[in-house]
């Protein structure tokens, strides 16, 4: 139960779903307006400035009610995990509702008087990455209100399939629906496969509007950094391949000026080494104060897939012990199946051929939500 605004002639130039307002204005029109928004929620002027969404739709006359931000906050800032508290917009004077405090899911007295919420948040592609996460609480959340959702999509920076698919007996926050570490999709598409493998009800139509003059696997470059610790394209490309670290006692440079750049810990070897230090979006780094050795990844060539490398090296390393979290590692991998893998020391061939079955089935199901062509 879904639609979306057609496309029309693509031209050179990426137009974000944000950037078509000649094509979603007139449904907002006359409406009270809720906005699931953040920092990336932007859109581009004539002469190119970046407008934030709120800020462009009061201007335009648009009923704007009330702000709705997830993890890292609307301004970005919050750190990993930071419990964000809801708070008023200095600017707008809006109410700002967080989806990462008390509460990840819309409240039914901040929906009560809207007619239609807008999502607009810039995804990177992982699963793990918590924004899908809040856009099925969203879609969940409309559902159980009766009220519109309307998703303003944006091309995902690492279009690619690779991974393992997510086993629900491991869902979570950091991973709510059974798809690829790297699911190849954008949001407004995963809205669509949420919606039509009923994984979420939906009340009334869904509508996304899409990007135009963008397809599956064309390179995209975030104009907005999507959060505090991937500041820039590459750190973006290499985050799906560092993120299971996170589990594990190795840095991958929180607490430095290269965060998913680099990873180490003080007792691996290699020639780069790095010593993390607190910051205003990392009070306390892994390895805090520790001359960390390891790799630093950042003039290596852009990623295509999910690469094994950099976990197995640290295993070799490290040993079985460097997984200091196995909950949360195999949440993060949405399976136990790689944990299992690499401490028993299978080859990278062996452990990618472990979901290479669940992945084609995967991408047949995929085929009937795709927006854009491939």
């Amino acid at each position: 139960m879904f639609a979306f605004i057609p496309l029309g002639m693509s031209g050179q130039t990426v137009r974000t779903g944000a950037d078509r307002l000649e094509e979603y204005l007139p449904i907002l029109e006359g409406k009270r307006v809720g906005l699931v928004v953040n920092q990336t929620s932007v859109i581009a002027s004539p002469d190119g400035v970046l407008v934030l969404l709120p800020d462009s739709l009061l201007h335009r006359g648009v009923d704007v009610r009330c702000i709705m931000a997830p993890e890292h906050g609307y301004y970005g800032a919050a750190g990993a995990g930071e419990h964000i508290s809801t708070s008023d917009d200095a600017k707008t004077g809006l109410k700002i509702y967080s989806l990462y405090g008390k509460t990840r899911k819309p409240q039914p007295e901040w929906l009560q008087d809207l007619d239609i919420v807008v999502f607009d948040i810039q995804d990177v592609g992982a699963r793990f990455y918590t924004y899908l996460s809040t856009m099925k609480n969203v879609i969940e959340a409309c559902s159980e209100c009766d009220k519109q959702l309307m998703i303003l999509d944006r091309p995902n920076p690492n279009d690619t399939i690779d991974g393992p698919v997510l086993d629900m007996k491991y869902s979570s926050f950091v991973g709510v629906i059974p798809i690829p570490l790297l699911h190849g999709c954008t949001l407004g598409e995963l809205a669509q496969m949420i919606v039509g493998e009923e994984w979420a009800a939906i009340a009334k139509p869904l509508i996304v509007v899409p990007c135009s003059g963008w397809s599956h696997g064309q390179e995209y470059a975030c104009p907005i950094a999507p959060s505090p610790n991937l500041p820039n394209a590459h750190a973006i490309n290499l985050y799906p391949s560092l993120c299971l670290f996170e589990g594990t006692q190795v840095s991958v440079g929180r607490g430095t000026g290269r965060p998913f750049e680099i990873y180490g810990h003080p007792d691996m070897k290699g020639d780069y080494c790095f010593t993390p230090r607190p910051s205003a979006s990392n009070e306390y780094p892994l390895q805090n104060g520790k001359t960390c050795y390891g790799e630093n990844l950042k003039n290596i060539g852009r990623l295509s897939g999910f690469r094994l490398d950099y976990l197995l090296n640290a295993h070799r390393q490290l040993g079985n012990g460097f997984i200091t979290s196995v909950s949360f590692f195999d949440r993060l991998a949405g399976t136990d199946q790689l944990r299992k893998l690499i401490t028993e020391g299978k080859s990278q061939t062996e452990i990618r051929s472990s979901w290479q079955e669940d992945l084609a089935a995967y991408r047949q199901k995929r085929q009937k939500y795709l927006i854009y062509k491939e």
